[in-house]
C-alpha cells in the first residue's frame, strides 16, 4: 500500500510595520527563504501592504489575500476575528513581540499538537541577548509556551539571515564590471559618473546628511552618492535646489548626488554590491550591508532614553574586536548617530576631518568586512538555526 505524502510544515508570521521597510523587509526575506529553501507552507500576515509593495512590486496593496513568490500573504487588518484550531499552522512567529489577535491565540491553545510559538526578536550585539536566546515564556492562562529567538553575531544566538545563494550571486556580480555598469545605467547613472567613489545613502531623516554632503563636496576625489527616492528628502532637496525625484542629479564641488528609484530587495542588494561605501539604517539594510562585503556605516533606529546608543556601541565593540585600531569607523559612526558631539565652546563636529580619517582607513575596513563575513558564516544561517530549534521543541 502506498503511503500518503507527508504535508509540508506550515508556518505563520505576524508582522506589523513600524520602521517603514525594515520590519516587512526582514519578514519577507524570512518568509521567502522558508518557502523557497525549506519547502515550508508560509502565511505572512502584514498590516501595511503599501510599504511591502515598495520593496516587492508584485504585491497588490488592496488585496485581502494573495500569493506572492509561493507565500500566502494576508492583510492583517486588526485584532478582531474568530479562528479555529484548523487555521493554526505548525509554527507561529510573532515578529518583534507584536500582539497576535486574541482569537488566534485561543485557537492555538485548542490545536493538537500545540504549535511552536516563537517571538522573533530584534538584532543586537548586547551581551544579554545570549542569555535570553531560546528562553521559554508560559502564557498566563492558556496551555501555551512561547520561546524567544534572537538573531545575533555569535554561536550562542540565531545568527544572521542569509539565503543559500546570496554570496555566490554577490561574488559573480562584483567580478563582472559589465554587469555592474549595466545595473548602474539602469538606475540612471551616467557613464562618466561610474569612475567616482560610489556611496549609497539609506538613513533616517535626522541624520546629518547636509554636513556629510559638505565634507564630500570638499573631498580630494570625486564622490557619487546614490540616494533611493524618498530618503533624506529635505536635505537632498536642499542640495539639489529642487524637489527630488528619480533621475534628479546635481554636482557641487567634488560631490554628485543622484536620486535613484526606490528599489526591490534584489536590486538593493546589487546597489550595495556596486558601491565602495554603504550608509544603511535599521536592521534589514544593515545586515545586507554586512553580507555585501563592503565598508558600511550604520544609522540605528532611535529609541527612547537613547537606548540605541548603547546598542550602537555594543556593535562597534564587537565588530572591531581584535581587528586592530578602527578609530575612524567608531568616531564617524558615533557622530553620524548623534552619540558624540564636540561640546568644547559649542563647536560642531568637523565632518571634513571625519571623512578624511574614514577614507584613509577604508582599505582596513574592507579587510575587516571580509574577516567579519567569515565569522558570521561560522554561526550558520538564521533560518536553518530557527528550524532546528523548532524541531527540538516539536
Amino acid at each position: 500500500m502506498s503511503q500518503l505524502p507527508i504535508p509540508p510544515i506550515s508556518l505563520a508570521i505576524f508582522c506589523k510595520v513600524v520602521d517603514n521597510y525594515g520590519d516587512i523587509g526582514i519578514c519577507w526575506r524570512l518568509a521567502r527563504q522558508l518557502q523557497a529553501e525549506h519547502g515550508i507552507a508560509v502565511t505572512l500576515w502584514v498590516d501595511d501592504l503599501r510599504s511591502f509593495r515598495r520593496i516587492w512590486p508584485a504585491v497588490a496593496p488592496e488585496a485581502a489575500e494573495q500569493v506572492v513568490e509561493g507565500v500566502q500573504v494576508r492583510h492583517w487588518q486588526g485584532q478582531e476575528g474568530s479562528f479555529t484550531a484548523a487555521d493554526v499552522p505548525d509554527i507561529v512567529i510573532e515578529f518583534f513581540g507584536v500582539e497576535i489577535p486574541p482569537g488566534y491565540v485561543a485557537a492555538m491553545a485548542q490545536r493538537e499538537p500545540r504549535p511552536v510559538w516563537i517571538n522573533y526578536e530584534g538584532l543586537s550585539a548586547e551581551a544579554w541577548v545570549e542569555g535570553c536566546h531560546r528562553l521559554p515564556s508560559m502564557h498566563p492562562r492558556l496551555k501555551l509556551t512561547k520561546h524567544f529567538f534572537f538573531p545575533g553575531f555569535t554561536s550562542s544566538t540565531g545568527g544572521l539571515l542569509r539565503e543559500g545563494s546570496l554570496l555566490d550571486a554577490r561574488d559573480r556580480f562584483q567580478a563582472d564590471p559589465a554587469a555592474q555598469a549595466a545595473f548602474l545605467a539602469g538606475l540612471g547613472v551616467a557613464a562618466g559618473e561610474t569612475a567616482a567613489f560610489r556611496a549609497s545613502l539609506f538613513c533616517y531623516p535626522h541624520a546629518p546628511v547636509a554636513q556629510l554632503f559638505e565634507a564630500w563636496r570638499q573631498s580630494e576625489r570625486d564622490v557619487l552618492c546614490l540616494v533611493p527616492d524618498g530618503v533624506a528628502r529635505d536635505q537632498v532637496a536642499a542640495f539639489l535646489g529642487t524637489e527630488p525625484h528619480p533621475g534628479s542629479v546635481a554636482t557641487r564641488g567634488r560631490l554628485t548626488v543622484r536620486v535613484v528609484p526606490f528599489m526591490s530587495q534584489h536590486d538593493y542588494d546589487r546597489l550595495l554590491w556596486a558601491c565602495d561605501l554603504n550608509l544603511v539604517r535599521g536592521e534589514d539594510s544593515w545586515v545586507r550591508a554586512q553580507w555585501a562585503g563592503r565598508p558600511f556605516i550604520w544609522h540605528i533606529y532611535p529609541q527612547d532614553e537613547n537606548l540605541h546608543h548603547v546598542k550602537l556601541r555594543a556593535f562597534l565593540e564587537k565588530y572591531t574586536g581584535d581587528a586592530g585600531p578602527l578609530d575612524s569607523l567608531a568616531e564617524f559612526s558615533l557622530h553620524w548617530n548623534g552619540v558624540v558631539e564636540d561640546r568644547q565652546a559649542g563647536r560642531a563636529a568637523d565632518w571634513p576631518a571625519l571623512w578624511r580619517s574614514l577614507q584613509a582607513e577604508l582599505p582596513t575596513l574592507s579587510a575587516r568586512a571580509s574577516t567579519w563575513q567569515g565569522l558570521m558564516l561560522a554561526n550558520g544561517d538564521l533560518v536553518s538555526n530557527l528550524l532546528n530549534f523548532t524541531r527540538s521543541l516539536r
